[in-house]
């Protein structure tokens, strides 16, 4: 999400909020919130922290209601909420296809679509054989996504770290991230229903674009509009459908009034003036705080919860993910005749694929869609999301033995 990430324009004149919102520290407030929370709990026996996620907001009737559990505070987060970071999400992937978007030209953006790739089949098989090999497959297999996610917002301020503000590495990485999360998009929506799956719901999704496409040839430029009328059927369709609501957005994303073509990670162009873009200048501060209460409400678990789950996960993203990158890029370079793009080569891409080890937030949202019921097999998937905090000292480690003097040190960009 580059110009989501690199967007300061509201928070400038402010430096603490600058580095709350520009550093994701709500997410981390939230998931610091939620283990000690959840910790303490366990100190005490208490099940607070569970009585808070899981609060009933409304009596439970229809459609499953939500595993049976009504309103949930947890559901209005991860399903409701949660929508709008994935919206936005499809923003970027929608605006990089467009003309002059960083993934329309398949000539510059072949090779790390190829390590997006192989960052997604690198980890799933890496966790596949792990659960064979522990003897869980059964128990543990649905959880083969969750090694796959990459967090974009803290890839790109650990990659900036190790290479420097505008080293071609961060735009490398930015387009596998960007790729990454359509990858992740489609995984959720194809292989983990929130319910049984009805397709008939699914027209409903294609009235909501209609609508949404009728809005745009009429001229109606105010995104409110999108997202009161064709945004709330298409969130419907999918709640009903049993497709994971919290994608419910993504069909409209497109017919929103837009430039007919995309300026570029890195240009230097101001606020734009389109509806898609004044969609995302809007809501990018309330979805920074929508995802600390997201961290809130799904990080919390007891450090005790380590298990076969958490390891799976922990060697998908530390091993599988770097490998796969590296693998991929390397048969994209040397068999294919690909290029990197210029000041890069294969000991940045094995730094970009450690670096892209870090899944917190998406791998976080596979973990309960993978496994929606609380316990030991949830909490210990979880863990291994959190554990992927622990990507910048791979990193810093891979750059160091490579001989990549990190930016922040001093080092040569």
């Amino acid at each position: 999400m580059g110009q989501w990430l690199m967007s300061t324009a509201s928070t400038k004149d402010n430096p603490i909020r600058a580095f709350l919102y520009n550093n994701s520290m709500f997410l981390v407030l939230g998931s610091l919130a939620a283990l000690l929370w959840a910790n303490a709990d366990g100190l005490f026996s208490g099940h607070s922290y569970h009585n808070f996620v899981h609060v009933n907001l409304w009596p439970a009737s229809g459609h499953g209601d939500h595993g049976g559990h009504g309103l949930t505070f947890h559901f209005v987060v991860n399903d409701i909420l949660m929508a709008l970071f994935f919206a936005i999400a499809a923003k970027e992937v929608w605006e990089s296809i467009l003309p002059g978007g960083a993934l329309s030209n398949l000539r510059t953006a072949a090779t790390p679509l190829l390590a997006t790739a192989g960052g997604v089949v690198g980890p799933s098989i890496v966790y596949l054989i792990g659960t064979v090999v522990v003897g869980q497959y059964s128990e543990l297999g649905n959880g083969w996504a969750i090694p796959c996610a990459t967090d974009i917002a803290f890839s790109y301020l650990i990659a900036r770290l190790i290479f420097g503000n505008g080293h071609p590495a961060i735009s490398f990485l930015l387009l596998l991230a960007i790729a990454d999360d359509a990858v992740g998009l489609a995984i959720l929506a194809v292989f983990y229903p929130s319910s049984e799956v009805n397709l008939m719901w699914l027209g409903l999704t294609a009235v909501a674009v209609a609508t949404g496409l009728g809005f745009n040839r009429s001229g109606v430029k105010n995104f409110w509009w999108y997202l009161a009328i064709p945004g709330v059927m298409s969130w419907i369709s999918f709640y009903m459908a049993g497709i994971h609501a919290a994608l419910g957005l993504v069909p409209i994303i497109a017919t929103l009034p837009h430039a007919k073509s995309d300026a570029g990670l890195f240009a230097e162009t101001g606020e734009e003036t389109d509806t898609l873009n004044q969609f995302e200048h809007w809501w990018k501060e309330p979805v920074e705080l929508i995802l600390g209460l997201f961290a809130l409400v799904n990080a919390g678990v007891v450090l005790s919860s380590f298990g076969a789950g958490t390891w799976l996960v922990t060697f998908g993203l530390f091993i599988g993910k770097p490998v796969g990158i590296l693998a991929f890029s390397y048969f994209a370079v040397k068999v294919l005749k690909l290029e990197l793009p210029g000041g890069m080569n294969l000991k940045h891409v094995a730094v970009i694929g450690c670096i892209a080890s870090l899944g917190f937030t998406v791998a976080l949202f596979v973990s309960t869609a993978a496994f929606p019921d609380p316990g030991p097999v949830q909490d210990s998937v979880k863990m291994g999301a959190l554990l992927s905090f622990l990507a910048p000292v791979s990193a810093l480690t891979a750059a160091w033995m490579l001989g990549i003097r990190p930016a922040f040190l001093g080092g040569k960009r």
